[in-house]
């Protein structure tokens, strides 16, 4: 099998992928034609299908495993993948764990350095509240380590919360180093609890898309409200404390329109606030330099995430 990730423009496909999704729609010419996005373990491939009422396309749907023939092409500095023939595969005929995105770093790994980071956290009551989340509750901390971190714009993949929350822990202690006034204990137990409402946020694998809960409230809220119920049963919290905890929480998107119910108002908060962007955003730039392929190089064209059009060096 060649994954998706190994594509290059030019090459021509003839194999069995994941339909993440698919979508009728009409060009300008009125020309019906479908929209899908495939997948595997990898990563996923804007895919087009240009004639899908021909003989050579057969009747599948989203989150089928499809046997597919066609062209990857490049456009807008991203590879596109034209089907020619696709068929519908059954599942018992595939192996799956080649079909879902997994973080590159080894998951017990990653745990295992959540658990120490967990350690360094001295003050008793936010030790106490991490312990009870991520080590004392084991479907909680089992949602946690198979959770992707958004649906498609970075960490896109089982693993990718644990990972993306581990990177975003590390740049809040690099903050502590060089501003000492910094509250190490908050911050990095708002480091570390900062995105746990994804877990229902979004569902698991293979949809990976937003759930009910999501939509209405979203993971700011939820993951305020998961903190707010363990703190109710730990004796003796401190009120201050707790309002503090649950201030970075809710301002760690920085600006109401990026979804921020409070804008910070802690320097825990804007430490959060940046350290969870500058993780998202070179985990996406890096995601837009592998999506272009291996063999691309120069610039890659206009990206909507970063408003920018993208280069990407030899070697790279």
């Amino acid at each position: 099998m060649k994954f998706i990730r190994d594509l290059a423009a030019g090459d021509r496909v003839n194999d069995i992928y994941l339909c993440k999704q698919r979508t009728s729609a009409v060009t300008k010419n009125g020309k019906p034609y479908d929209n899908c996005i495939l997948q595997d373990r990898t990563g996923t491939i804007d895919t087009k299908i240009w004639e899908p009422n021909s003989e050579g396309i057969g009747d599948f749907q989203a989150l089928d495993y499809i046997e597919v023939v066609g062209d990857v092409t490049t456009f807008n500095g991203a590879l596109q993948l034209s089907v020619k023939r696709a068929r519908y595969v059954k599942p018992e005929h595939v192996d799956a764990s080649l079909y879902f995105p997994v973080s590159e770093r080894d998951n017990d790994e990653m745990f295992r350095e959540l658990t120490g980071l967990i350690g360094e956290v001295k003050e008793e009551h936010l030790s106490l509240l991490l312990h009870r989340i991520f080590l004392e509750d084991d479907a909680l901390a089992g949602s946690f380590r198979r959770s992707s971190a958004a649906k498609s714009i970075h960490h896109g993949f089982i693993g990718g919360l644990l990972e993306h929350t581990l990177g975003v822990a590390h740049f809040c202690l690099l903050y502590c180093e060089r501003y000492p006034m910094l509250d190490r204990d908050l911050l990095l137990t708002a480091a570390i609890c900062h995105d746990i409402g994804k877990i229902r946020e979004l569902s698991p694998f293979p949809l990976n898309d937003y759930t009910d809960e999501g939509q209405f409230i979203g993971h700011i809220v939820i993951g305020a409200q998961m903190l707010e119920n363990v703190i109710a049963g730990i004796n003796g919290f401190p009120e201050e404390l707790r309002m503090r905890l649950i201030h970075c929480i809710l301002a760690h998107h920085g600006e109401y329109e990026f979804g921020s119910p409070k804008k910070p108002a802690l320097m825990e908060a804007l430490a959060l606030n940046l350290a969870d962007n500058t993780d998202a955003k070179l985990e996406a730039f890096k995601e837009a330099l592998n999506n272009a392929g291996s063999d691309t190089t120069g610039w890659l064209g206009f990206n909507r995430l970063f408003d920018s059009y993208l280069y990407k060096p030899a070697g790279s």
